[in-house]
């Protein structure tokens, strides 16, 4: 993360794939550890998904409660920089689902 946060604070050029596909899983690894569960999938293309969250178990087909966002909102989501209601209003993340609300978790860490 630490990689990659001049590139979040708006103070670098875009971090390298590697670096940045580590980051969100990194912090994809974290929230699953932190919401145990196969509830909710959460989606952020092209680097990783996680099943997580407490609850009915999803097993087969696309799961009912889905989070789907690109990595520069994940990680601003995972370190503080920008809140899930925001977020979710603004279009920046995909929520469906009534137990797709993960702004319990958010964020992982602060930078």
């Amino acid at each position: 993360m630490v990689a990659v946060s001049p590139w979040l604070q708006g103070d670098a050029p875009d971090p390298a794939r590697p670096e940045l596909a580590a980051a969100v899983r990194l912090s994809l690894r974290a929230l699953a550890a932190d919401a145990p569960g196969r509830t909710v999938e959460v989606r952020v293309p092209p680097f990783a998904a996680v099943q997580c969250v407490e609850g009915p178990r999803h097993t087969r087909g696309t799961p009912p409660n889905v989070v789907e966002t690109d990595p520069r909102t994940w990680l601003e989501l995972a370190t503080g920089r920008l809140d899930w209601t925001t977020a979710v209003a603004d279009g920046r993340v995909s929520a469906s689902g009534t137990r797709a609300d993960l702004s319990h978790w958010l964020p992982l860490v602060r930078l």
